[in-house]
């Protein structure tokens, strides 16, 4: 099986507990207004085997406290996915949290078959006037799902008020220049980003769809 993959990062702190490696899928059919990440919406021809995205991801298993899929939207490759899963469940230990831009009620026929695969699901679109109060979530009406008991027992008190201390982002610059941010930004996050690089005499220009 392969997959549409937009990139693979380790390591992941601010989307789950613990030090999390990062999977985003490439290709989004929901694209929702605001989204953090429009250069994922666009699907590719350019695809990877699963055996040999599970080679790259591998060494860093012994470290790593969980998984964590995202996107673009997982579930718009929902074969891909469940190959997925299935390779990862052989020999990684830690737990899998996924997150989806579609309601629980649109793919809870794909989750059926993926049983016990995935420990904790955000579900929803994202919206961009909704608030955003909620840990994981970055607007308040995504709900947390805890399908499995690794699920209730890692990502429990995920689901309460987010504090001001738990407003982070990991950022990531690649060897073009082009820097990435993971996690759950608050609204207003990529304008002060834009001004602290303009302020530094860096060029601000936002990958677009």
């Amino acid at each position: 099986m392969a997959i549409g993959l937009s990139r693979l990062y380790f390591p992941v702190t601010t989307l789950g507990p613990g030090k999390r490696i990062g999977i985003w899928f490439q290709g989004c059919s929901i694209r929702c207004a605001g989204c953090l990440s429009p250069e994922t919406w666009r699907f590719t021809r350019e695809k990877i085997a699963t055996e040999a995205l599970i080679e790259q991801i591998r060494p860093w298993y012994s470290q790593a406290d969980g998984i964590t899929i995202s996107g673009g939207e997982p579930f718009d490759q929902p074969e891909a996915l469940t190959a997925l899963l299935h390779a990862i469940r052989q020999d990684f230990q830690g737990d899998i949290l996924v997150f989806s831009g579609y309601s629980y009620t649109a793919i809870s026929a794909y989750l059926d078959t993926m049983n016990g695969l995935i420990d904790a699901l955000v579900s929803g679109p994202f919206e961009q006037d909704s608030p955003q109060t909620i840990k994981l979530r970055g607007s308040d009406n995504q709900v947390l799902h805890l399908l499995t008991e690794a699920g209730k027992v890692n990502f429990g008190d995920f689901d309460q008020p987010l504090n001001d201390k738990e407003k982070v982002l990991d950022m990531t610059i690649d060897g073009r220049g082009i820097v990435n941010l993971i996690g759950i930004p608050r609204r207003d996050d990529m304008a002060r980003l834009q001004v602290i690089l303009q302020q530094q005499g860096h060029h601000f220009a936002p990958i677009t769809k």
